[in-house]
């Protein structure tokens, strides 16, 4: 029985490496850029997909977390009973990244309905993470709606404001080196 073939994808190095250098503070300090984990799910789905890389970057998130609070000195508040529910916000980064393979077609409309899907599962993986750590993590004593709501109201236009910086950021840049690639192997064939 042969062992299968271990395959590195530069865009997967990169796509960690950016993880590895955001995510111990999630909104950022003056000091650090906010957390690019939805961003770097998101299209770790779009582009290069596989199970095997989806379990990578999930160990990576918890690896850097566990980092993060024995090692750096990062408050533990966050790790609760609901931070396995970080995994299916994950999820619903990857797969919205997923869904988007299918629009290939460099327009407008394949572009919006990309950036409908980011929000979409951006909106999604907020309601897993946010709403499992208000209702299950035991951090509130007094759990009602109009808190949650208030703290929606709060947390939501960072958490979405920071995955579309990223994610927008990351594929124009991408593409743009993907376009410049193609000009110049068509002029060397030319």
């Amino acid at each position: 029985m042969s062992l299968p073939t271990l395959t590195v994808k530069p865009g997967a190095v990169a796509l960690m490496a950016l993880m590895a250098a955001t995510r111990f503070h999630h909104f950022g300090t003056p000091f650090a850029l906010p957390d690019a984990s939805l961003a770097i799910f998101f299209l770790a789905g779009l582009w290069l997909g596989g199970r095997y890389l989806f379990a990578t970057l999930l160990i990576e998130a918890g690896l850097i977390d566990y980092l993060a609070i024995t090692k750096l000195g990062v408050s533990d508040f966050c790790v609760s009973k609901a931070y396995v529910f970080l995994i299916g916000s994950y999820a619903a980064m990857w797969l919205g990244g997923k869904w988007c393979r299918k629009f290939t077609e460099l327009s407008i409309a394949g572009a919006a309905r990309q950036l409908i899907a980011l929000v979409a599962a951006t909106s999604t993986a907020f309601l897993f993470s946010n709403g499992s750590f208000y209702w299950l993590s035991g951090r509130y004593a007094d759990t009602n709606w109009a808190q949650y709501i208030e703290r929606f109201a709060k947390y939501y236009p960072p958490y979405m404001t920071n995955t579309l910086l990223y994610a927008v950021a990351i594929f124009a840049a991408v593409s743009a080196v993907k376009h410049i690639i193609t000009q110049r192997a068509t002029q060397q064939t030319v």
